[in-house]
């Protein structure tokens, strides 16, 4: 047998190893078939926020649920993995440090002095870059990571209900992208005033070249411009939030949520190996990927704001 397959050529190993996929799904099908539609399961509830501590102060709901609980996680992982590695850095790395030096050396030069072309801007800046890159990284990355965090489902153990474990991220809840966008946006605005002027500042929305322009044509470019300034924060925010809880859904759906839905076990074997493939695409590219977007976009802004020239 080890002797044909090794003269098989890599086409016929592929259509033999579907082949032998399909015959399983059969035969699981044989042996499970289906249990009917299942209308109780709501996968949207994996997202909702129940109240494990509730606090009410002033009518406003500061209940400690899952998304604190993550935000607390990822804040002392950033801030304990830094501090540790700072502490422990040797004058020949091992792999870790080789790591952490390559991705300070991403945010050094890559996304902070790529888009600050001022040196002294770049390093009045670079830690808040930092941070963020690496808090939003931490936060996609242990979205990954099951805990016992579904207080829906519990399992009892001596009495005890004790939550299942599932995936969540922070970055998956709107509320904190958005917090994260409009800090930038404030604090974009707030260095380009510093650096220009307050009416300086707004002036240089409009490009150069149009100072023979007609009035009503300024005001249309300068609303236009405005426009763009305003939908920013929307933009960065939504585009972190709608990657991380596109992944998540994947995982969910793929991962047994669509099986348990329609009701079919044959289902959930044949679409487990796609759930496993958009896990590791989530974990190897856009976890990384969308925390340095959103930690360039915002260099980006920086430097736009105090550009000298639009």
């Amino acid at each position: 047998m080890g002797q044909i397959w090794k003269m098989m050529k890599t086409w016929q190993k592929v259509l033999a190893g579907f082949l032998i996929y399909v015959a399983v799904l059969m035969i699981m099908f044989l042996i499970f078939g289906s249990d009917g539609r299942n209308d109780e399961f709501a996968p949207q509830n994996e997202f909702l926020l129940d109240p494990w501590v509730p606090i009410s102060i002033g009518g406003i709901d500061f209940s400690i649920n899952k998304a604190v609980f993550y935000l607390a996680l990822t804040s002392v992982l950033t801030i304990g993995a830094m501090v540790y590695i700072a502490n422990r850095m040797q004058r020949e790395p091992n792999r870790v440090q080789m790591a952490v030096e390559l991705s300070y050396d991403l945010v050094r030069d890559n996304i902070t002095r790529g888009n600050l072309q001022d040196q002294k801007l770049a390093t009045r800046w670079f830690p808040f870059l930092a941070t963020l890159f690496f808090f939003i990284w931490f936060s996609n990355m242990l979205g990954y990571v099951p805990l016992p965090t579904n207080t829906e489902h519990t399992v009892d153990i001596f009495g005890i209900a004790v939550p299942t474990f599932a995936i969540y991220a922070t970055t998956a809840n709107i509320a904190i992208p958005l917090v994260l966008a409009l800090a930038v946006t404030v604090i974009y605005h707030t260095e380009g005033i510093r650096a220009k002027g307050f009416f300086p500042y707004f002036k240089s929305w409009l490009p150069g070249g149009l100072e023979d322009m007609n009035p009503i044509a300024k005001g249309g470019i300068f609303m236009i411009e405005a426009i763009s300034h305003l939908v920013r924060p929307i933009s960065l925010s939504v585009r972190l939030f709608a990657n991380i809880l596109a992944g998540h859904l994947l995982i969910l759906f793929m991962g047994g949520g669509l099986a348990v839905i329609l009701g079919l076990a044959l289902l959930g074997t044949a679409t487990f190996p796609a759930a496993l493939i958009f896990f590791l695409f989530e974990i190897g590219l856009v976890a990384t990927l969308q925390a340095f977007i959103f930690a360039t976009l915002t260099a980006i802004y920086i430097g736009g704001a105090t550009a000298e020239s639009h």
